[in-house]
Protein backbone atom coordinates (compact mmCIF):
# COMPACT_ATOMS: atom_id res chain seq x y z
CA UNK A 1 0.00 0.00 0.00
CA UNK A 2 1.47 3.66 -0.82
CA UNK A 3 1.27 5.74 2.04
CA UNK A 4 -1.06 8.83 1.82
CA UNK A 5 -1.84 11.46 4.18
CA UNK A 6 -5.00 14.02 3.90
CA UNK A 7 -5.90 16.58 6.64
CA UNK A 8 -9.58 17.61 7.20
CA UNK A 9 -9.44 21.01 9.05
CA UNK A 10 -13.16 21.43 10.60
CA UNK A 11 -10.82 23.80 13.64
CA UNK A 12 -9.05 26.76 12.03
CA UNK A 13 -7.25 28.85 14.22
CA UNK A 14 -9.44 31.90 13.98
CA UNK A 15 -12.59 29.41 15.15
CA UNK A 16 -10.09 28.00 18.34
CA UNK A 17 -9.38 31.99 18.93
CA UNK A 18 -12.79 32.15 19.40
CA UNK A 19 -13.80 29.67 21.55
CA UNK A 20 -10.95 30.56 24.10
CA UNK A 21 -12.79 33.89 24.33
CA UNK A 22 -15.87 32.48 24.86
CA UNK A 23 -15.24 29.70 26.83
CA UNK A 24 -12.12 32.08 29.54
CA UNK A 25 -15.37 34.79 29.94
CA UNK A 26 -17.56 32.18 30.83
CA UNK A 27 -15.27 30.57 32.89
CA UNK A 28 -13.72 33.79 34.92
CA UNK A 29 -17.36 34.82 35.48
CA UNK A 30 -18.15 31.70 37.07
CA UNK A 31 -18.54 30.55 40.54
CA UNK A 32 -16.16 28.92 41.53
CA UNK A 33 -13.57 30.13 38.74
CA UNK A 34 -12.97 27.39 36.48
CA UNK A 35 -10.96 27.12 32.45
CA UNK A 36 -11.15 24.05 30.68
CA UNK A 37 -8.42 22.14 30.41
CA UNK A 38 -7.84 21.84 26.91
CA UNK A 39 -5.62 25.36 27.05
CA UNK A 40 -2.93 23.04 28.97
CA UNK A 41 -1.67 22.12 25.10
CA UNK A 42 0.20 24.56 23.74
CA UNK A 43 3.76 23.58 22.30
CA UNK A 44 5.11 23.86 26.14
CA UNK A 45 2.38 22.23 27.97
CA UNK A 46 2.30 19.57 25.29
CA UNK A 47 6.22 18.86 25.93
CA UNK A 48 5.38 19.20 29.90
CA UNK A 49 2.62 16.74 29.75
CA UNK A 50 5.32 14.26 28.12
CA UNK A 51 7.28 14.68 30.76
CA UNK A 52 4.70 13.39 32.97
CA UNK A 53 4.02 10.46 31.65
CA UNK A 54 6.99 9.35 32.20
CA UNK A 55 7.25 10.00 35.98
CA UNK A 56 7.56 7.37 38.62
CA UNK A 57 4.31 8.62 40.19
CA UNK A 58 2.14 8.49 37.20
CA UNK A 59 1.19 5.31 36.18
CA UNK A 60 -1.59 6.13 33.82
CA UNK A 61 0.65 5.32 31.04
CA UNK A 62 2.89 2.50 31.62
CA UNK A 63 -0.54 0.38 32.78
CA UNK A 64 -2.47 1.48 29.40
CA UNK A 65 0.84 0.54 27.86
CA UNK A 66 1.13 -2.56 29.69
CA UNK A 67 -2.42 -3.67 28.51
CA UNK A 68 -1.98 -2.64 24.80
CA UNK A 69 1.44 -4.96 24.70
CA UNK A 70 -0.53 -7.88 25.98
CA UNK A 71 -3.49 -7.59 23.93
CA UNK A 72 -3.57 -6.07 20.91
CA UNK A 73 -2.86 -9.03 19.21
CA UNK A 74 -6.53 -9.96 20.30
CA UNK A 75 -8.28 -6.74 19.22
CA UNK A 76 -6.50 -6.57 16.11
CA UNK A 77 -8.22 -10.10 15.67
CA UNK A 78 -12.01 -8.62 15.47
CA UNK A 79 -14.16 -9.32 12.40
CA UNK A 80 -14.69 -6.40 10.97
CA UNK A 81 -12.52 -3.32 11.30
CA UNK A 82 -10.09 -2.30 8.07
CA UNK A 83 -9.97 1.41 9.72
CA UNK A 84 -8.28 2.18 13.31
CA UNK A 85 -9.76 5.94 14.27
CA UNK A 86 -8.25 7.65 17.38
CA UNK A 87 -9.91 10.37 19.20
CA UNK A 88 -7.66 12.53 21.13
CA UNK A 89 -4.65 11.36 19.29
CA UNK A 90 -1.74 13.69 19.84
CA UNK A 91 1.22 11.87 18.54
CA UNK A 92 -0.44 8.70 18.35
CA UNK A 93 2.31 6.82 20.62
CA UNK A 94 0.93 3.90 22.33
CA UNK A 95 -1.49 3.56 18.99
CA UNK A 96 1.80 2.10 17.72
CA UNK A 97 1.18 -1.11 19.25
CA UNK A 98 -2.59 -1.24 17.82
CA UNK A 99 -1.32 -0.25 14.29
CA UNK A 100 1.37 -2.42 14.51
CA UNK A 101 -1.01 -5.27 15.68
CA UNK A 102 -3.76 -4.85 12.73
CA UNK A 103 -1.38 -4.66 10.31
CA UNK A 104 0.59 -7.86 11.23
CA UNK A 105 -2.82 -9.43 10.81
CA UNK A 106 -3.80 -7.88 7.62
CA UNK A 107 -6.54 -6.38 8.16
CA UNK A 108 -5.59 -2.25 8.61
CA UNK A 109 -6.09 -0.30 5.65
CA UNK A 110 -6.59 3.20 7.40
CA UNK A 111 -5.81 5.48 10.00
CA UNK A 112 -7.43 7.97 10.95
CA UNK A 113 -6.70 10.29 14.33
CA UNK A 114 -8.64 13.12 15.44
CA UNK A 115 -7.17 15.89 17.74
CA UNK A 116 -7.56 19.74 18.36
CA UNK A 117 -3.82 20.28 17.37
CA UNK A 118 -3.13 20.83 13.39
CA UNK A 119 0.30 21.08 13.72
CA UNK A 120 1.03 17.63 15.76
CA UNK A 121 -1.46 15.78 13.50
CA UNK A 122 0.50 16.92 10.53
CA UNK A 123 3.13 15.90 12.01
CA UNK A 124 2.36 12.42 13.38
CA UNK A 125 0.30 11.35 10.20
CA UNK A 126 3.64 11.96 8.01
CA UNK A 127 5.75 9.86 10.74
CA UNK A 128 2.91 6.94 10.60
CA UNK A 129 2.63 6.76 7.13
CA UNK A 130 6.05 6.32 6.16
CA UNK A 131 6.95 3.95 9.16
CA UNK A 132 3.84 1.69 8.30
CA UNK A 133 3.01 2.46 4.42
CA UNK A 134 -0.34 3.18 5.62
CA UNK A 135 -3.36 5.71 4.08
CA UNK A 136 -3.89 8.03 6.76
CA UNK A 137 -6.94 10.52 6.87
CA UNK A 138 -6.20 13.26 10.01
CA UNK A 139 -8.96 14.89 11.17
CA UNK A 140 -8.47 18.24 12.86
CA UNK A 141 -11.56 19.04 15.03
CA UNK A 142 -13.39 19.19 18.69
CA UNK A 143 -14.96 15.79 19.81
CA UNK A 144 -17.56 17.46 21.67
CA UNK A 145 -18.72 19.64 18.51
CA UNK A 146 -17.43 17.69 15.49
CA UNK A 147 -17.54 13.61 16.08
CA UNK A 148 -20.22 13.36 13.32
CA UNK A 149 -17.42 14.49 10.99
CA UNK A 150 -15.35 11.58 11.62
CA UNK A 151 -15.12 10.08 8.55
CA UNK A 152 -16.99 6.51 7.88
CA UNK A 153 -14.19 4.93 5.66
CA UNK A 154 -14.37 0.80 5.79
CA UNK A 155 -15.63 -0.41 9.22
CA UNK A 156 -13.80 1.52 12.26
CA UNK A 157 -12.36 0.43 15.69
CA UNK A 158 -12.53 3.97 17.64
CA UNK A 159 -10.02 4.18 19.95
CA UNK A 160 -10.08 7.18 22.63
CA UNK A 161 -7.15 5.71 25.28
CA UNK A 162 -4.97 7.44 28.04
CA UNK A 163 -8.07 8.09 30.06
CA UNK A 164 -8.74 11.22 28.74
CA UNK A 165 -12.44 10.66 28.90
CA UNK A 166 -12.10 11.58 32.85
CA UNK A 167 -11.54 15.39 32.17
CA UNK A 168 -15.49 15.03 31.72
CA UNK A 169 -18.08 15.51 34.15
CA UNK A 170 -20.98 12.70 34.22
CA UNK A 171 -23.48 14.49 31.91
CA UNK A 172 -20.95 15.34 29.51
CA UNK A 173 -19.78 12.07 29.19
CA UNK A 174 -23.51 10.81 28.83
CA UNK A 175 -23.39 13.68 25.87
CA UNK A 176 -20.13 12.18 24.72
CA UNK A 177 -21.28 8.14 24.44
CA UNK A 178 -24.60 9.12 22.99
CA UNK A 179 -23.02 11.49 20.68
CA UNK A 180 -20.79 8.70 19.63
CA UNK A 181 -22.96 6.18 19.43
CA UNK A 182 -24.84 7.85 16.82
CA UNK A 183 -22.12 8.28 14.68
CA UNK A 184 -21.24 3.91 14.46
CA UNK A 185 -22.66 1.28 12.32
CA UNK A 186 -23.39 -2.25 14.20
CA UNK A 187 -20.44 -3.99 13.08
CA UNK A 188 -17.84 -1.29 14.77
CA UNK A 189 -15.92 -0.98 17.55
CA UNK A 190 -15.36 1.25 20.61
CA UNK A 191 -12.20 1.00 22.49
CA UNK A 192 -11.44 3.27 25.56
CA UNK A 193 -9.15 3.72 28.29
CA UNK A 194 -10.45 4.37 31.93
CA UNK A 195 -7.98 5.29 35.32
CA UNK A 196 -9.74 2.88 38.43
CA UNK A 197 -10.40 4.22 41.64
CA UNK A 198 -7.87 3.08 43.89
CA UNK A 199 -5.68 4.23 47.48
CA UNK A 200 -6.40 7.92 47.02
CA UNK A 201 -2.30 8.87 48.04
CA UNK A 202 -1.41 6.95 44.87
CA UNK A 203 -3.93 9.00 42.86
CA UNK A 204 -2.35 12.48 44.47
CA UNK A 205 0.66 11.53 43.99
CA UNK A 206 0.38 11.20 40.32
CA UNK A 207 -1.11 14.53 39.82
CA UNK A 208 0.90 16.54 42.33
CA UNK A 209 4.66 14.97 41.91
CA UNK A 210 8.01 15.21 43.92
CA UNK A 211 9.60 17.29 40.89
CA UNK A 212 6.83 19.84 40.28
CA UNK A 213 6.29 18.97 37.00
CA UNK A 214 2.59 19.26 36.89
CA UNK A 215 2.50 21.76 38.98
CA UNK A 216 4.28 24.15 36.12
CA UNK A 217 1.71 21.93 33.79
CA UNK A 218 -0.82 23.37 35.73
CA UNK A 219 0.06 26.73 35.74
CA UNK A 220 0.91 26.81 32.12
CA UNK A 221 -3.12 27.48 31.41
CA UNK A 222 -2.08 30.28 33.18
CA UNK A 223 0.56 31.65 30.24
CA UNK A 224 -1.62 30.41 27.44
CA UNK A 225 -3.99 33.42 28.23
CA UNK A 226 -1.36 35.84 28.96
CA UNK A 227 0.17 34.83 25.24
CA UNK A 228 -3.09 34.22 23.51
CA UNK A 229 -5.44 36.90 25.05
CA UNK A 230 -2.95 39.36 26.14
CA UNK A 231 -3.82 38.41 29.87
CA UNK A 232 -1.40 39.35 32.68
CA UNK A 233 -1.78 36.57 35.06
CA UNK A 234 1.49 36.20 37.11
CA UNK A 235 1.59 32.18 37.01
CA UNK A 236 4.06 32.13 40.11
CA UNK A 237 1.35 33.93 42.09
CA UNK A 238 -1.22 30.88 41.95
CA UNK A 239 -0.11 27.84 43.94
CA UNK A 240 -0.43 24.04 41.90
CA UNK A 241 -3.83 21.87 44.12
CA UNK A 242 -4.74 18.45 43.36
CA UNK A 243 -7.70 17.02 46.30
CA UNK A 244 -9.17 14.24 45.89
CA UNK A 245 -13.19 14.17 45.55
CA UNK A 246 -14.13 11.02 47.36
CA UNK A 247 -17.99 11.40 46.77
CA UNK A 248 -17.42 12.56 42.65
CA UNK A 249 -14.44 10.15 42.56
CA UNK A 250 -12.40 12.59 41.05
CA UNK A 251 -9.08 14.39 40.92
CA UNK A 252 -9.49 18.22 41.28
CA UNK A 253 -6.62 20.05 39.94
CA UNK A 254 -6.68 24.17 41.03
CA UNK A 255 -4.57 26.90 41.28
CA UNK A 256 -5.02 29.12 44.61
CA UNK A 257 -4.01 32.10 44.67
CA UNK A 258 -1.31 33.07 46.72
CA UNK A 259 -2.45 36.75 47.44
CA UNK A 260 -5.50 39.26 46.24
CA UNK A 261 -4.48 39.64 42.72
CA UNK A 262 -5.86 42.06 39.96
CA UNK A 263 -5.96 40.71 36.17
CA UNK A 264 -6.65 42.19 33.05
CA UNK A 265 -7.35 40.33 29.91
CA UNK A 266 -6.62 42.94 27.26
CA UNK A 267 -8.18 41.11 24.01
CA UNK A 268 -11.61 40.60 25.91
CA UNK A 269 -11.50 43.80 27.68
CA UNK A 270 -12.17 42.24 31.11
CA UNK A 271 -10.78 42.37 34.54
CA UNK A 272 -10.76 39.74 36.97
CA UNK A 273 -10.34 39.92 40.37
CA UNK A 274 -8.56 36.99 42.83
CA UNK A 275 -9.29 37.34 46.58
CA UNK A 276 -5.88 35.66 48.42
CA UNK A 277 -6.84 32.01 48.79
CA UNK A 278 -9.31 32.23 45.87
CA UNK A 279 -9.51 28.21 43.44
CA UNK A 280 -9.10 28.61 39.57
CA UNK A 281 -10.97 25.25 39.04
CA UNK A 282 -8.54 23.56 36.10
CA UNK A 283 -8.87 20.11 35.78
CA UNK A 284 -10.92 17.23 36.94
CA UNK A 285 -10.17 13.72 36.32
CA UNK A 286 -12.45 11.12 37.21
CA UNK A 287 -11.76 7.92 37.94
CA UNK A 288 -14.10 4.67 37.44
CA UNK A 289 -15.08 1.08 38.47
CA UNK A 290 -15.46 -1.40 35.79
CA UNK A 291 -19.61 -1.43 36.97
CA UNK A 292 -20.09 2.08 36.85
CA UNK A 293 -18.06 2.52 33.15
CA UNK A 294 -20.63 -0.54 32.06
CA UNK A 295 -23.79 1.38 33.32
CA UNK A 296 -22.68 4.85 31.61
CA UNK A 297 -22.07 2.91 28.60
CA UNK A 298 -25.11 0.73 28.71
CA UNK A 299 -27.18 3.82 29.28
CA UNK A 300 -25.42 5.13 25.37
CA UNK A 301 -26.52 2.21 23.75
CA UNK A 302 -23.40 0.39 23.84
CA UNK A 303 -22.62 -2.95 25.29
CA UNK A 304 -19.47 -4.31 26.53
CA UNK A 305 -17.90 -7.44 24.79
CA UNK A 306 -14.37 -7.28 26.56
CA UNK A 307 -12.02 -5.65 29.01
CA UNK A 308 -8.94 -6.03 30.21
CA UNK A 309 -6.56 -4.73 32.90
CA UNK A 310 -3.07 -4.51 34.05
CA UNK A 311 -1.02 -6.83 36.36
CA UNK A 312 -1.72 -4.06 39.49
CA UNK A 313 -5.21 -3.83 38.46
CA UNK A 314 -4.67 0.42 38.23
CA UNK A 315 -6.30 1.20 34.32
CA UNK A 316 -8.88 -0.67 32.32
CA UNK A 317 -9.18 -0.98 28.94
CA UNK A 318 -12.51 -1.92 27.67
CA UNK A 319 -14.27 -2.90 23.82
CA UNK A 320 -17.67 -1.90 23.41
CA UNK A 321 -20.12 -2.45 20.78
CA UNK A 322 -23.55 -0.82 19.74
CA UNK A 323 -26.08 -3.28 21.91
CA UNK A 324 -28.02 -5.41 19.07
Amino acid sequence: MNPTVSVDVHLAPADWAAVLATEVRAGLAATPKVLSPVWFYDERGSGLFDEITRLDEYYLTRAERAILTTHAANIAHLPGPSTLAELGAGTSDKTRLLIEAMRDHGSLERFIPFDVSEQTLRSASATIADEYGLSVRAVVGDFHRHLALLPREGRRLIAFLGGTIGNLDPVQRQCFFTALSTTMEADEWFLIGTDLVKDPHRLLAAYDDARGVTAEFNRNALRVLNLQLGADFDPEAFDHLALWNVEEAWIEMRLRARRAQHVHIDQLDLDVDFAAGEDLWTEISAKFTPVGLGEELASAGFAIEASWTDPDGDFLLTLARLQD
